[in-house]
């Protein structure tokens, strides 16, 4: 029933504008909601074939050369329909989606190269799984942009948990990928088994803020379904406490199939998050009629109504902090790297120079300084000049 009495003229004029304008947003959501489902396709099947690749290189070529080529053409295939659903959001796209957009193509325009090199066995297992997970996240990044065209703290929430999900499942990829290295080989270093248990740390803040804005269905089924399995446990105790054993990758393929399993479960729960939150616009969309009383005359209703808006900026804020949380941990590898170095320098330092470990950091720092130039760089340019000219040890 259209309950409009006692609504003046004007009023009802600035009611229906407004639900022009939530209707604009809404329809904008439906475009973008689609494009959302085929990034979470997408990205599915990159974190499969990343993984088959991962274990075809750890292996030597013995192991999932059927499914790296699987994994191929079924990427390929959503590719296509990722494309078409850039096409549909291309008028409504806000400048900021359109950069996220052009970053997210130009790394995917990499990854015939990179199949290149993993098919040819021309690259080491960690760069091609740093390379496969650089094109996810950038695809990933694209998720929260979307959100920020939306006012409805429903439809807001609700985005923000798919993405928060999003995150957490990806870390489990990258989580199988880094288990299924040290597992095909036999070993962990201690590098290895440090990213590990980054990415299995890193999981709990995503699930968390997903578990805060999803419904309780859908926590529900996070918590029967989508949880490490016993057998995970066990073999993420071995990982990071201990060196597997040597048994020719049966273990490598053990570690693949209950992690590979957890993700399809995941990836059902993601789609059901994705129908949901597509489901919510359109009961928006659908209404028409302005409210039989306003705001506030609403009591509790309009207290709570006020409650959301005042949370949708943070909202929007735990979104930014998870994609600060994926951007550190993929620079961590790299950070160890120059940790690495840092202590090489160090110790040349010491045993050419007869320092002490804080003399040689000291001096480190002190020539980092003076060239205006970061440590890392001195770290490198010192052991590159080691070993052009061997130094006798100093006396």
């Amino acid at each position: 029933m259209n309950n409009t009495a006692g609504i003046t003229p004007e009023a009802n004029r600035w009611f229906h504008r407004a639900r022009q304008l939530q209707k604009e947003q809404l329809r904008q959501l439906a475009q973008q909601g689609t494009l959302a489902s085929r990034i979470s396709a997408l990205v599915h099947m990159l974190q499969c074939e990343r993984g088959a690749s991962n274990l075809w290189l750890c292996s030597a070529g013995r192991l999932y050369a059927a499914e790296c080529r699987a994994g191929s053409a079924l990427v390929d295939e959503q590719l296509i329909a990722f494309r078409e659903a850039l096409e549909a959001v291309r008028e409504c796209a806000s400048g900021a989606l359109c950069w996220r957009i052009a970053s997210a193509l130009w790394y995917l325009e990499q990854l015939l190269t990179l199949r290149h090199a993993v098919r040819g066995r021309a690259i080491i297992a960690e760069e091609a799984t740093n390379q496969f997970s650089r094109i996810i996240r950038h695809l990933l990044n694209i998720v929260p942009q979307l959100n920020d065209s939306i006012d409805d703290p429903q439809i807001a929430g609700r985005m923000v948990a798919l993405y928060s999900f999003m995150q957490g499942k990806e870390l489990v990829g990258q989580e199988r990928a880094l288990g299924a290295s040290g597992f095909a080989r036999g070993q962990f270093s201690d590098e290895l088994r440090q990213l590990l248990v980054d990415r299995i740390d890193g999981q709990q803040p995503c699930f968390d803020s997903f578990q805060a804005l999803a419904e309780a269905p859908q926590t529900a089924l996070f918590m029967t379904q989508c949880q490490a399995s016993l057998e995970i446990e066990q073999l993420r105790r071995i990982a990071c406490t201990r060196q597997p054993p040597a048994d020719e990758g049966e273990t490598a393929l053990r570690w693949f199939c209950a992690q590979t399993q957890r993700l399809e479960q995941m990836r059902g729960l993601e789609e059901r998050l994705i129908d949901d939150l597509l489901s919510v616009a359109d009961n928006l969309l659908s209404g028409e009629a302005p409210p039989a009383s306003w705001p506030e005359e609403e009591g509790d209703d309009g207290i709570a109504r006020r409650l959301d808006k005042q949370l949708l900026p943070l909202v929007r804020q735990q979104a930014f902090e998870l994609q600060q949380l994926s951007g550190q941990l993929a620079s961590l590898k790299d950070t160890l790297e120059e940790r690495k170095l840092i202590e090489k320098a160090k110790s040349v330092l010491m045993v050419h120079q007869g320092m002490q470990e804080e003399q040689a950091w000291q001096a480190l720092r002190k020539m980092a300084m003076d060239k205006n130039q970061r440590m890392v760089e001195i770290a490198r340019a010192l052991l590159t000049v080691k070993a052009l000219w061997p130094i006798t040890p100093k006396e």
